[in-house]
């Protein structure tokens, strides 16, 4: 009987130990589970990241292709209506439209001529600042005259 009480207790004690064993086993395979779970987790998060990311960039572009294309369609519309205005201000006279047409240029050329006239007929001693005055209008009047002329795009800043 002493065996068996002896044999019993040895069966506790390793049944025991085994099970300690087992459980420590298993909590290291939880923890390399958990581990290899967190991983996955956190390269499908960095992937939603990136997805997120790639669709917030498509949606850029493709609002900014939007309004590209509605800015091109502006300034069509702003063609098509100073034709349509100019188309209106023929008046079926050639003469009159040729002069109409020669305004701005005949303008120029007289605002030239006389800053030209002013620089060679006048006294030294108010030369200079007659003549910085006379540049200076005729340079922005030239500008402005004909750089109205340019087209929306350029005047709006947008290539």
């Amino acid at each position: 009987m002493d065996g068996d009480w002896f044999g019993m207790a040895a069966s506790a004690a390793g049944g025991g130990v085994f099970g300690v064993v087992g459980t420590a086993l298993g909590r290291l395979a939880g923890y390399f589970e958990m581990r290899q779970q967190n991983a996955f987790e956190e390269k499908k998060w960095a992937h939603d990241v990136s997805l997120a990311r790639l669709t917030m960039e498509a949606d850029a572009v493709r609002s900014e292709m939007e309004l590209a294309t509605e800015r091109e369609a502006g300034a069509w519309d702003g063609l098509s209506a100073s034709l349509h205005a100019q188309a209106a201000l023929v008046s079926g006279y050639p003469f009159v439209d040729a002069i109409r047409a020669l305004t701005r240029p005949a303008l120029t050329l007289l605002l030239w001529v006389i800053t030209a006239l002013v620089f060679f007929n006048v006294d030294a001693a108010e030369k200079a600042r007659i003549v910085e005055t006379a540049v200076f209008a005729a340079t922005a009047a030239t500008l402005w005259w004909f750089g109205d002329r340019s087209s929306p795009t350029l005047r709006s800043g947008k290539t």
